[in-house]
């Protein structure tokens, strides 16, 4: 079973796709929730690719990054961009970094990827490795859908706000904002329940 979801044969392309502009596509939305953080946080980076923009734009804020990300291809070329951070090549729902905590957990444009009980996992997995008053963003569309990837041909699955919502809500998280990017990615910041109610 190929755990990158197709990235591992695609990488070539993705890379290319999402180095395009100086900042990419969802640097800017990123780089806004990362000064929301303490300045040297520890975040983990979950499908971080080869780390651009993404990892990039949390670096250049000041923020302590740790990587994972399945395909071996794209850990080589995040190792070569970014040979100071620790990055892991394992799945998601595998991750040793699950096994520490982190002041803030990323998972931009990973989660849709996953097969609907693997979001779940996944989901709790990052609930679980948030140090208290953690933070917690990932994106999905907030429709209920099913689509191919446009690089991987494979089957994406976003399980839509509601349910997403109810994950959360059970990994003891609770949803604090909802917006987009000038991509049309939907945006989930998420902090644990106990925070949202002090």
């Amino acid at each position: 079973m190929d755990k990158s979801n197709g990235y591992e044969n695609n990488t070539a392309t993705f890379i290319r796709c999402r180095s395009k502009g100086v900042d990419g596509v969802g640097a800017a939305s990123v780089r806004l929730w990362a000064r929301s953080l303490p300045l040297h946080a520890t975040v983990l980076d979950v499908g971080c690719g080869a780390g651009d923009p993404i990892t990039k734009t949390l670096v250049d804020e000041g923020l302590t990054v740790y990587g994972v990300d399945a395909s071996p291809s794209m850990v080589r070329a995040f190792r070569h961009n970014f040979p100071d951070i620790p990055v892991a090549c394992e799945a998601a729902e595998d991750s040793s970094f699950f096994n520490r905590q982190f002041d803030a957990i990323i998972a931009w444009g990973v989660i849709f990827l996953l097969p609907e009980e693997t979001q779940r996992i996944v989901i709790q997995k990052m609930a679980n490795a948030l140090y208290p008053g953690g933070k917690l963003l990932f994106t999905a569309p907030s429709q209920k859908m099913k689509w191919e990837d446009a690089i991987t041909e494979t089957e994406s699955i976003s399980l839509g706000t509601e349910s997403y919502v109810k994950l959360l809500t059970a990994s003891g998280l609770s949803l604090i904002e909802e917006f987009e990017d000038e991509g049309d990615n939907h945006y989930y910041i998420i902090l644990p329940e106990i925070w949202t109610a002090a």
